[in-house]
């Protein structure tokens, strides 16, 4: 039997090997079968939902990395056990590997647009990670194969010396005597036993057999090692290489070859003095790689514009279903927006303003004519995920968009690429589909949208919120001017006040930089005489409708978070 450190190791590469063997496979299936993604996929839609907040305050935008990593090191944990339990029994271990690769194929199998042909990935992938566990553990690889290096028959000195050297009686009495020279009747000694012997008596016999002599351990360990490196490096370049491959067949060169139309309403100018450029002052407009990204998809869709369609159906009229030449043909309207996450904490930043460009959703839903008492358009990206939008704020004349351009270019693949909702006033959970291919006209109490079954409010509209960004808590400012800075929103109200405090004192207000409209955040600042020692600074913002954010703390979930964004600083 080999040892536990070897059974563990060799469980280990077994799993390395099936899922980087898997990933070559999963570049014809699509990137959701791999069966990392798929059971991924699986783990973030049964996740508690307060697992889920804990992952996104801790790790923010990383989330989706933090969870495929702590997937990846249970698998590594369970993969150790069936090396051990296949080093007892191997069956046990394979049976562990067939359950492993029960599990991708379910899980890969359930995805929204799956068929028959996603379950591949999982079974190529656990047939060589059986393979694999069988060579290390029983076959050609492992450190005791079959009793390969076991003594034989013939190798060394025969049983009886063997039994003799045990008992420390050595060789024959007449032999010894020879070999030494003795006279008849001279004292006699117990010589030491010869070497093969000594060998043999170091040896430990065990109810399987004799365990491999000391000398011979080391080349079977070498051949080990070898196996576990060559291996492990053989299953890295599969997945790698699939990885890339993946990519080439993604849908970068598609999004490079787009070219956007010029608006028939282009966005307002950005006003002078809109971006106060102040050092850790989040810029006025996010640039398109700064951009938060929350969603639930473990892999970024790819999906080609040349085949992409959005249908508007359920409860209309008119249903009407466009490409995304039709699309592009449509007039189209420029605008900034701000959009924030319904996970941001106070004073988080999951939150970004950008130049927006698109179809107005308004003008594709009076033509689909929707029936009465269709109260809700659902958003269905085509991963499968869900928001449910009330359909009067998408026809009340704010600007509702289906996007197809971010900051002067086509959406980046992340952000939905080719087409995606943007809604003022919203939070992203109810409005923001990404990669959508339907709207669906249906009503709030005919169905719940992804997020609403798992704890969260069916409508989201954006609370009013401030944040500080200058000077950062728990930094060193020097005594005297130091200018406080920040920013503020409540998206389709619009911010009217925001006010500033220090260790409790009286509320000062701030001075608001211009914006380009309601629907954007606004920079605001204030200048602070500060004087030695650890103060305490708070903000606070009032909307156009005269309405200021609370101070009581609240969490994020049901419907977004409340309270006065506090910083601490220590002036020297």
């Amino acid at each position: 039997m080999i040892s536990r450190r070897h059974a563990a190791l060799a469980g280990v590469v077994a799993a390395v090997v099936a899922l980087g063997t898997a990933e070559p496979v999963a570049v014809l299936t699509g990137p959701r079968s791999a069966p990392l993604i798929a059971v991924g996929g699986v783990v973030v839609d049964l996740v508690p939902e307060p697992l889920k907040q804990f992952a996104i305050a801790v790790f923010g935008t990383y989330d989706k990395i933090a969870l495929l990593v702590g997937t990846a090191l249970l698998l590594a944990g369970f993969a150790a056990l069936l090396g051990l339990a296949a080093a007892r029994r191997l069956v046990v271990g394979l049976a562990g590997i067939a359950a492993f690769a029960v599990l991708g194929v379910a899980a890969a199998l359930t995805r929204p647009g799956a068929d028959a042909f996603d379950a591949l990935p999982s079974l190529v992938g656990a047939g060589l990670g059986g393979l694999t566990l069988w060579a290390f553990v029983a076959g050609p690889l492992s450190p005791d194969p079959a009793g390969a290096d076991r003594k034989r028959p013939g190798q060394g000195p025969d049983r009886a010396g063997v039994d003799r050297a045990r008992a420390g009686q050595g060789p024959d009495r007449h032999e010894v005597d020879l070999a030494d020279g003795e006279q008849a009747g001279a004292p006699r000694s117990t010589p030491p036993p010869p070497p093969a012997a000594a060998a043999f008596a170091r040896e430990e016999e065990t109810p399987g057999g004799w365990e491999p002599a000391r000398h011979d351990v080391p080349e079977s360990r070498r051949r080990f090692l070898r196996g576990v490196g060559l291996l492990t490096g053989a299953a890295a370049v599969a997945g790698l290489g699939g990885h890339w491959l993946a990519g080439r067949r993604g849908v970068s060169a598609a999004r490079e070859a787009v070219t956007l139309p010029a608006p028939a309403t282009p966005a307002p100018p950005v006003p002078t003095g809109a971006d106060l450029s102040l050092p850790r002052l989040a810029p006025y407009v996010t640039p398109n790689r700064e951009f938060y990204r929350i969603d639930t998809a473990l892999v970024v869709p790819q999906v080609d514009p040349v085949t992409w369609r959005l249908r508007i159906h359920g409860r209309v009229r008119n249903p009407i279903e466009l490409s995304f030449d039709d699309l592009l043909a449509r007039p189209m309207v420029e605008r900034y927006v701000t959009l924030a996450c319904v996970s941001n904490e106070v004073g988080g930043d999951l939150i970004g303003n950008a130049r927006w460009l698109g179809v107005p959703i308004k003008e594709l839903l009076d033509e689909a004519d929707p029936e009465e008492g269709a109260d809700q358009v659902v958003g269905r990206a085509v991963d499968g995920w869900t928001c449910g939008t009330p359909t009067s704020v998408l026809r009340d004349g704010r600007d509702a968009l289906l996007a197809v351009g971010m900051n002067g270019e086509p959406l980046p693949v992340q952000h939905g690429f080719p087409v995606r909702m943007v809604v003022p006033g919203l939070y992203g959970y109810v409005s923001a589909c990404k990669w959508v291919t339907e709207l669906e006209l249906t009503s709030f109490a005919d169905f719940d949208a992804y997020w609403v079954p798992r704890g969260w409010s069916a409508q989201g509209p954006v609370k009013t919120q401030s944040r500080i960004d200058t000077p950062r808590a728990r930094s060193r400012p020097a005594a005297g001017p130091v200018t406080v800075a920040g920013v503020a929103w409540a998206q389709h109200r619009g911010v009217r006040r925001v006010e500033v405090r220090v260790d409790d004192g009286p509320w000062r207000e701030a001075t608001l930089a211009p914006a380009v409209s309601t629907d954007t955040w606004v920079q605001w600042s204030w200048r602070w005489d500060a004087t030695p020692g650890e103060h305490t600074l708070q903000v606070r913002a009032t909307d156009a409708a005269g309405e200021t954010q609370p101070e009581r703390r609240s969490p994020v979930a049901p419907d977004g978070a409340t309270g006065w964004h506090t910083v601490t600083v220590t002036v020297a």
